[in-house]
């Protein structure tokens, strides 16, 4: 999540199939609410740089995120992905600009066009092929 262009927010999702089948997913968010980190690759923010008043206490960004949280969730059981990708599409950053997506053996670089009914990322690459990215650090804009 990008705040005036930098980092205040880093998502990472893991996900698998357990021995009987059973799908299992593991969300971790990061928040920058009162400092940010200096010795980063992109630059980065904390929203206590962009608010007029203290930024809130962890406990209360938390109640705030899990509330959000269990409605996005919901909504996802109700009505399958379709709503939470445009609601993704309509904030996201970098979209139709260049993209570079750093698999564990790979880098591809093309432009981002969005998510799949999956919610992979859709890449084009310069030769007009579409790569599915699912997992992987992803950076948007000037690639």
């Amino acid at each position: 999540v990008l705040v005036h262009g930098r980092k205040a927010v880093g998502i990472l999702i893991e996900s698998g199939a357990r021995p009987d089948g059973t799908l299992w997913m593991a969300v971790g968010i990061g928040i920058n609410l009162a400092h940010a980190p200096q010795d980063v690759e992109r630059p980065a923010t904390a929203f206590a740089e962009h608010m007029a008043v203290p930024p809130p206490a962890p406990i209360d960004a938390l109640k705030v995120l899990a509330s959000s949280f269990e409605r996005w969730r919901a909504a996802w059981e109700r009505e399958g992905f379709g709503p939470i990708a445009a609601a993704w599409t309509s904030y996201a950053h970098g979209l139709g600009q260049p993209c570079e997506a750093r698999l564990p053996n790979q880098t591809h670089r093309g432009v981002a066009e969005g998510l799949d009914a999956d919610g992979a990322l859709r890449l084009r690459l310069d030769d007009g092929a579409v790569l599915r990215i699912t997992a992987g650090d992803v950076f948007f804009g000037e690639a």
